[in-house]
């Protein structure tokens, strides 16, 4: 692991995610419910939560792009000083049809208009360094351009490994254009990034900013051992059923941690990627999620509570899946 004494003090910053804002296959988006969405956008932004993540391919079926759509008028509903207080970051992913340098020319354009023209920062969605590497380039430098242009004012990638990132942080680095941002699975179940040689350290060293998507491994790490819970439905239940089982250790020492601070498991959670310098980006369906979320604002682990988790986590025997398109 990371020696514990160059992990900068964590920011008070946790994100939002919106991946479920749109998505029916994993998690059940019900139109019905966009009242209930927009109450939880609106309790997160009191409770201090005021970066919100989304992406072009969220969404559903003829759903798709609805996570955008729901955020852009979400944002264009507030008052001037609410307002200026989000930042919005969107994905675009690198779909086969995108090419050259203006291949996300018109994917730019209606995210934008579906965001109403709230969107601070622009993200590559994955890399595609694994399986077509001479996409990704112009892509980025497509980008970039728009950055430069003025078009928005930061540029993020998604699902890189440190060899690319340095790479990339070098390219655009280049032309003038700071890489604002890394998104990475990064969680109890997905420690990998904060391993020697991880992105993690390259993004200290490059001044890059280290998201972590998914750090409650869809639910598992906000469930408690001591409860018999009912699995969820579909697809995620597989996933519960292969990794819940040896998570009885970690979760105790959650439940010890939380006790501690008064806090519910998940804050531990989410809390511990704060520790790593990461800044989480939690899923929020409801506005029970949004203060659950927000209570780890107000405390921080101990470097011994840190360790102890980091030790539990590196032993369990099953991660999370990685993503397929993270490149080295």
């Amino acid at each position: 692991m990371a020696d514990p004494s160059s992990v900068p003090v964590p920011s008070a910053a946790i994100g939002v995610g919106t991946w479920a804002w749109g998505n029916r296959f994993l998690w059940g988006y019900d139109p019905a419910r966009d009242a209930e969405l927009e109450a939880t956008f609106r309790r997160a932004l009191d409770l201090g939560l005021t970066f919100f993540d989304s992406a072009d391919s969220y969404g559903t079926g003829r759903w798709t792009g609805r996570s955008e759509l729901l955020l852009g008028r979400f944002c264009s509903a507030l008052g001037p000083d609410q307002g200026q207080r989000v930042q919005v970051a969107t994905k675009l992913a690198p779909f086969p049809w995108r090419l050259g340098r203006r291949g996300y020319r018109r994917a730019f354009e209606a995210s934008r208009r579906r965001l109403n023209g709230h969107l601070q920062r622009v993200q590559l969605h994955w890399s595609t360094a694994r399986y077509a590497p001479w996409q990704e380039g112009p892509l980025l430098d497509g980008l970039a351009d728009l950055v430069l242009a003025g078009e928005v004012a930061e540029l993020g990638v998604s699902n890189m490994g440190p060899r690319r990132l340095r790479q990339v942080v070098h390219h655009l680095a280049g032309r003038g254009v700071r890489l604002s941002s890394l998104q990475v699975q990064l969680s109890l179940l997905s420690p990998g990034p904060i391993a020697p040689g991880g992105v993690a350290a390259v993004c200290r060293e490059l001044g890059v900013e280290l998201i972590a998507y998914s750090p409650l491994a869809l639910g598992l790490l906000a469930r408690s051992g001591g409860e018999s819970r009912p699995m969820p439905q579909g697809p995620r239940a597989a996933l519960f059923r292969r990794l819940e089982p040896q998570l009885t250790p970690l979760l105790q020492r959650l439940a010890v941690i939380a006790a501690a601070h008064r806090a519910p498991l998940a804050a531990v959670a989410l809390n511990w990627c704060r520790a790593h310098g990461a800044m989480p980006i939690v899923g929020l369906r409801s506005v029970a999620q949004a203060e659950t979320a927000a209570e780890a604002l107000r405390w921080q682990l101990s470097p011994e509570d840190r360790r102890d988790l980091d030790a539990i986590a590196l032993a369990l025997p099953r991660r999370m899946p990685a993503n397929p398109f993270q490149s080295a």
